[in-house]
């Protein structure tokens, strides 16, 4: 099944979704208010709401409770791409101007820190504890993924499970407090909850690699973003990884680690690096990667009753690869 089929049948709860998520942003700040609308207007396909919605399908589908909380982890996910751009100090996100085009740092990081706070609100509405609680461990998850991206630049020498740990709270923590919120207010047993919460995870998890290829393999007119961001940063990705994995020892080897640890790097060895990733085989292992992850997510919520939940899941998973093919 394609993920749009999904959608279009999702369609008139989250467009209640999406105008509760604006009303979330408005503030009384007219300049600062087109830019917030702007972004809130750029927020793609809306992912992480959608999966909130998905994992209560299978369970009680109660809409009054799902918009905020599904309105809520959105506005979490804007705030924490406008912290993102600010310690990236990046000028564009999906192609339109970030905040830091127009704002310093510092008003830039109150901005975000208000969005959060619209976050919480929303969850709040939920009236319900578990979700809050939820919802707060996943605030600290991101920021424990934001730190581990801080603490781990330049260092090639950390191990895949770092790297896992560190795409987790970037990204997959996100998917996976989306699902399990989901599951809670869908008034799912327990187990079905963990099972929800483990595909989100998984597919937040492959998410990420892919972003993570994408940053090496493509340009900046289809990311939406500046290319090679991340090796550029000393952001050591999974890609990167394996192409060092790969050449052990070699001189071009020695060339990555130079580029990586970000001191008087030319333009010449900067595109030498990126391409010699580009031409490796690294790149379809981090995807082959990315799949094992869509493969265990979707045996994880294999088991569930409701067949058409399974196969709305199983369309949800693709996305993350899709963008790839």
């Amino acid at each position: 099944m394609d993920f749009a089929d999904v959608t279009q049948r999702l369609q008139g709860d989250l467009d209640r979704v999406e105008d509760r998520v604006r009303r979330a942003a408005q503030v009384e700040f007219p300049a600062l208010g087109r830019m917030l609308d702007a972004i809130v207007n750029s927020g793609g396909k809306r992912l992480r709401p959608a999966l909130l919605l998905l994992a209560a399908r299978p369970f009680t589908y109660d809409i009054t409770p799902l918009i905020p909380a599904a309105a809520g982890i959105e506005m979490l996910h804007t705030a924490s791409l406008v912290h993102d751009d600010t310690i990236d100090s990046s000028l564009l996100r999906r192609g339109q101007p970030t905040l830091n085009s127009s704002f310093d740092p510092g008003t830039v990081i109150l901005i975000g820190d208000y969005l959060f706070a619209q976050s919480a609100i929303l969850a709040a509405e939920t009236m319900n504890p578990r979700v809050v609680a939820v919802f707060a461990s996943s605030l600290a998850d991101i920021c424990d993924g934001q730190l581990r991206e801080v603490f781990t630049a330049h260092r090639l020498d950390q191990t895949r499970d770092e790297y896992e740990k560190r795409i987790y709270g970037k990204t997959a923590a996100l998917f996976a407090g989306a699902a399990e919120m989901g599951a809670i207010l869908g008034g799912a047993s327990d187990d079905d909850i963990l099972r929800i919460r483990a595909f989100g995870a998984d597919v937040g998890m492959a998410f990420q690699i892919i972003d993570d290829v994408l940053d090496v393999r493509e340009t900046s007119d289809t990311t939406g973003k500046p290319n090679n961001l991340d090796l550029r940063q000393g952001t050591v990705t999974l890609p990167t990884m394996l192409y060092m994995a790969q050449n052990p020892g070699a001189d071009e080897a020695a060339l990555v680690q130079h580029v990586v640890d970000g001191r008087d790097v030319s333009d010449e060895e900067f595109a030498r690096a990126v391409t010699l990733i580009q031409e490796s085989g690294a790149i379809d292992e981090a995807v082959a990667a990315a799949q094992a992850f869509v493969d265990r997510a979707n045996a994880t919520v294999a088991p569930l009753s409701n067949r058409q939940a399974v196969a709305d899941l199983a369309a949800f998973a693709h996305v993350a690869l899709e963008r790839v093919f």
